[in-house]
């Protein structure tokens, strides 16, 4: 069944010590390095940041633009590398933060958490116990 809007196919062959791309021409291809190297290119941390803030933002301006609203947001989010409590493996402690210009803190909240259940990635991650989320004033 292909229902799908769209559809990406994206490699990875190196790990973190090479590069990643998204299949086509003139798409997406990025220098990829551990997170704790000293080495120029991003990480896993960083896109899946990246990645986040975007759907999440794009989920609340469209809230927003079907409230006939035009106010700016911005969505911040800080990506943790953690090690296991038992040493052995590492976990991504995530804290969010949601933001909408002209908007008393409360009425922003309450689009940022209707955001938080309609984006696409946030969806992904919902009732995970390493990810927080907190609508704080717009600051320019």
């Amino acid at each position: 069944m292909e229902d799908y809007l769209f559809e990406a196919t994206v490699h990875n062959e190196d790990g973190v010590d090479g590069v990643a791309y998204v299949e086509g021409e003139e798409k997406l291809s990025v220098s990829i390095s551990s997170p704790t190297a000293d080495k120029p290119g991003t990480n896993p941390e960083e896109l899946f940041g990246l990645a986040l803030t975007t759907c999440l933002n794009a989920t609340i301006k469209s809230l927003l633009k079907a409230r006939g609203l035009t106010n700016h947001s911005r969505v911040t989010a800080k990506i943790q590398l953690r090690r296991e409590e038992s040493g052995v493996g590492f976990f991504f402690q995530v804290h969010i933060f949601a933001s909408i210009e002209g908007l008393e803190l409360d009425r922003a909240d309450a689009l940022v958490q209707s955001a938080d259940k309609r984006c696409p990635v946030a969806k992904l991650t919902q009732n995970a116990s390493t990810i927080t989320l907190e609508t704080v004033p717009y600051e320019k």
